[in-house]
């Protein structure tokens, strides 16, 4: 399973200058662009909460993930949504990626949270980025 943590960058400073219903009309926009890229019926695009979007990428590996999320990024740049408080003029994001091949004993929790620290290191990287954390295999001889 592959897990791709989007947040828009400098959100809330963009709800700042230019109010809440602008804010929740780019919100609206920016998840068009998130669910644009996916194409199979197992694929799953969801508002996470505030200005952040989780897509679930059943059977994915890295590199598919990756595309995805570079489309995602073009897309919503490419949308041009003017952006004055940002440093890149316009509405941007930043994806973190997690993937897992889950054990028995694994929780969901522990794929979010890998998504949740690889979108920290794109934000720590500069935004409107995509960065992937080290690809968790299950090990059995672990597990005995």
């Amino acid at each position: 399973m592959t897990v791709l943590f989007i947040d828009v960058d400098y959100f809330k400073s963009y709800n700042d200058r230019y109010g809440h219903r602008a804010g929740d009309d780019c919100l609206a926009r920016v998840g068009k662009m998130v669910d644009q890229p996916l194409h199979r019926p197992a694929d799953l695009a969801a508002r996470y909460g505030g200005d952040e979007f989780v897509v679930l990428l059943p059977v994915t590996d890295t590199d598919g993930a990756l595309d995805v999320a570079q489309r995602m990024l073009a897309a919503i740049a490419a949308m041009n949504i003017p952006h004055g408080a940002s440093p890149f003029g316009r509405v941007t994001s930043s994806i973190g990626i997690a993937q897992m091949v889950p054990g028995p004993n694994d929780a969901c929790q522990v794929l979010l949270e890998r998504a949740d620290r690889a979108l920290y290191a794109a934000k720590q990287a500069g935004r409107n980025k995509v960065m992937a954390a080290p690809t968790y295999l299950y090990d059995q001889r672990v597990a005995r």
